[in-house]
Order: structure tokens, then C-alpha cells, then sequence
């Protein structure tokens, strides 16, 4: 896969990154509460922190933390075309029980911007895979800085981690940059017809989907069941790595 390389955890003007004031919101009909937590010395985009307290932590474990890029097309409008709001509405559930910190990255279409990314999705309804539209655009297949968010939980006095994700080369650009990954714990994969071949092409990349993922009914959105039940709270499988 291209990736852009971890840059270090500076500004370009060599300020290194401090977070703002947290801010507690309640959130959805639960009205579950996190500090939203902005920064100072990153690349000049928003990013954002999501601080849960959890309402049954552990705090013997690592901070679990969830890295996820923007995506307004899923986060905000429910689209069916990837998996985004569905692992983004995961992640707040299992933070609001468990405690730990969702790092919102203002880094839409894997940071080729959002005008991009509609243009990647023509390309894509004429048959090219996700990646494969980046390239004929002359853009990246992964623009995405790893190390801002490196930097965010550094300026968090948090080194050590279980980071929630199915993508690996978040665990080693995060490690990269100074952050011990203690466990990665699987999200779930959400598939529909729809996205059956974005997730496709993720899983040919690498990424690390249960082995039944493509096999599952598509009528509505199902979840990967294939990993869930081996170990870990709430079912998830959980792994040293």
C-alpha cells in the first residue's frame, strides 16, 4: 500500500503540539460524556480528541484508543459506500463503557480531501477498486500522517495504548513514532452490498478482517461475526502484538 511516512510531531514552524482546554459534551440520546480536546502545534487542520471517562474502567489495562479519519459522507449523511459511521459508532460504545480516547482526524477520503473522493467514487461506479481510483487521480492510495496522532496522545501524557482498529499500518506508524501498542482489538466489519468491494479491497491490502467476512448475508448491514467470541469484553478478540 503507498503511505505517506510518519512525519514527526512538530509543527512546521517546530512548535511541539499542547492540547486546549477539554470541553465536556453530551452526547446522543444517552447523553454519554466525553471532553472534546483541541491542540496547538499540529498541521493546521482541527483534530480532535474525544476524552471518555468510561462508565466501567479499567485502569490496570492500557488506554484504549480508536484512530478515525473523517468521513462525511459516513460520519454524517449514513453512507452506505463504506463502513466509517458504523466503526465510528462502535468505537464511542465501547469508550463510553470502558474509558479511553477517539482521536478525530480531519483527514477525509484517507486525506485526499472530500472534493477528491467523490471523484475517486466515479472511478470507482466504472469499476476501479478504492485504491486503484487514487492512483488515477495522480493521488496517493493513503495520504493519512499517523503521527499527528501520535503527537495528540503525547500531548495527552498517554504512551501506552490497545489501539482499536483492523488496519496495521496504524500500529507501525504509531509505534514509529514512540507509542508502545500494547494489544490491537479488532472493530467489527460492517458489510452491505454496497461496500462489499471497498472492504475488499482493504482486506487485499491487509487489513485484518475475519476470514468468513465476504461470506456473510448483505441484506442490511451485517457485522464480521468470524472473530467475535474468542476472547476479550464484549466478545471482540483482542492480540499481542
Amino acid at each position: 500500500m503507498t503511505h505517506i511516512p510518519t512525519r514527526p510531531a512538530l509543527a512546521a514552524v517546530g512548535q511541539p503540539c499542547v492540547a486546549r482546554a477539554p470541553v465536556l459534551i453530551p452526547m446522543g440520546p444517552d447523553g454519554v460524556e466525553a471532553e472534546f480536546i483541541g491542540f496547538d502545534g499540529l498541521d493546521g487542520q482541527e483534530h480532535v480528541a474525544l476524552r471518555f471517562s468510561g462508565r466501567h474502567p479499567d485502569a490496570t489495562r492500557p488506554t484504549l484508543v480508536r484512530l478515525h479519519s473523517e468521513c462525511l459522507t459516513g460520519d454524517v449523511f449514513a453512507s452506505a459506500r463504506c463502513d466509517c459511521g458504523h466503526q465510528l459508532h462502535e468505537a464511542i460504545g465501547l469508550l463510553a463503557e470502558e474509558g479511553g480516547i477517539l482521536l478525530y482526524l480531519r483527514q477525509e477520503g484517507r486525506g485526499i480531501g472530500l472534493y477528491a473522493k467523490l471523484d475517486a467514487y466515479l472511478l470507482q461506479d466504472r469499476g476501479l477498486d478504492t485504491y486503484a481510483a487514487n492512483r488515477r487521480l495522480n493521488l496517493p492510495e493513503d495520504a493519512r500522517d499517523y503521527g499527528i496522532a501520535a503527537a495528540m496522545l503525547q500531548a495527552l501524557d498517554v504512551s501506552r495504548i490497545r489501539l482499536l482498529t483492523n488496519n496495521p499500518d496504524k500500529v507501525a506508524a504509531l509505534r514509529a513514532a514512540g507509542i508502545d501498542v500494547a494489544e490491537v482489538r479488532r472493530t467489527g466489519v460492517y458489510v452491505t452490498d454496497a461496500n462489499r468491494a471497498y472492504l475488499q479491497a482493504k482486506a487485499d491490502r491487509g487489513h485484518m478482517f475475519g476470514p468468513g467476512t465476504f461470506r456473510l448475508p448483505v441484506r442490511g448491514v451485517v457485522r464480521d461475526t468470524a472473530e467475535i467470541g474468542a476472547g476479550g469484553k464484549n466478545g471482540d478478540k483482542e492480540a499481542d502484538y
